[in-house]
């Protein structure tokens, strides 16, 4: 009876030393399933954009996107975002201090579109790459638009101009119609941020339509001095135009 005693008993015992290990290949088993469907869902494109990424955004980004003390964070920031600062040539920086300013881009557009997925799949939110119609806009509209909201900054032709405080709004004539939406939309530096409710999609396809306008057109009444505007220009032509009737008199006076 003694002996059947202890068996039963250290029959528990040895049942219940073996609970905590259960427990634990149970949280194990289910951490890995957890995990491994995460990874067999990341597409090509994705990784190939996590490969980028890695190797020249998360210096400064961080793991993950969650940010550093030389750059923010890009989660939940948006595809529109991550695509006008690529396909611009802002970003990536070779120096995290330096000026973040147009250039070449350092990635092809379907390494774009991998960066972009990537940096999207890892948190939601921010403005999508926006669609934009030239054919809709209307160019009479868009120019009434452009001068209520744009011109104040990047001048009445688009050229760019100082707006304090060591920014510069750029000049328009290299943007593409869809860099021109997509800066509407995410507000890059100190611009504003335009949703659909303050710029609907009519809007936007107006302006777009007029910038692509003043990229591409003309100056038939002759020099296009910057289009810095018409009181500039105005000063411009004054100056010279006293100038040259100033040499004139002097010349034909002394001849006289």
């Amino acid at each position: 009876m003694s002996g059947g005693a202890w068996s039963e008993r250290g029959v528990r015992r040895a049942l219940l030393g073996l609970i905590p290990l259960a427990l634990a290949m149970q949280f194990v088993a289910s951490a890995r399933t957890s995990v491994a469907p995460t990874a067999r869902a990341e597409s090509p494109l994705t990784l190939q954009g996590r490969a980028l990424y890695e190797l020249n955004c998360m210096s400064c980004h961080g793991v993950g996107a969650a940010g550093t003390d030389d750059g923010p964070a890009l989660l939940g920031v948006g595809a529109a975002s991550v695509d006008f600062q690529l396909s611009t040539g802002r970003m990536p920086l070779a120096d995290p201090a330096g000026p973040v300013e147009r250039k070449e881009p350092r990635f092809a557009p379907p390494q774009i579109e991998a960066v972009v997925t990537y940096v999207t799949s890892l948190a939601p939110g921010g403005p999508p790459i926006p669609q934009v119609d030239l054919g809709r806009g209307d160019l009479p509209a868009g120019q009434l638009s452009f001068a209520d909201n744009c011109a104040a900054c990047h001048g009445v032709g688009g050229s760019g101009d100082s707006i304090g405080g060591n920014q510069i709004a750029p000049s328009l004539y290299e943007a593409t119609e869809l860099q021109v939406a997509e800066a509407i939309r995410v507000g890059p530096g100190a611009m504003p941020r335009f949703d659909e409710e303050l710029v609907p999609q009519q809007e936007l396809d107006d302006l777009a339509r007029y910038v692509d306008y003043l990229r591409n057109s003309d100056d038939p009444g002759g020099l296009g001095l910057g289009r810095v505007g018409p009181v500039a220009e105005g000063l411009v032509g004054l100056l010279i135009g006293l100038g040259v009737l100033i040499l004139v008199i002097r010349f034909t006076g002394s001849r006289t």
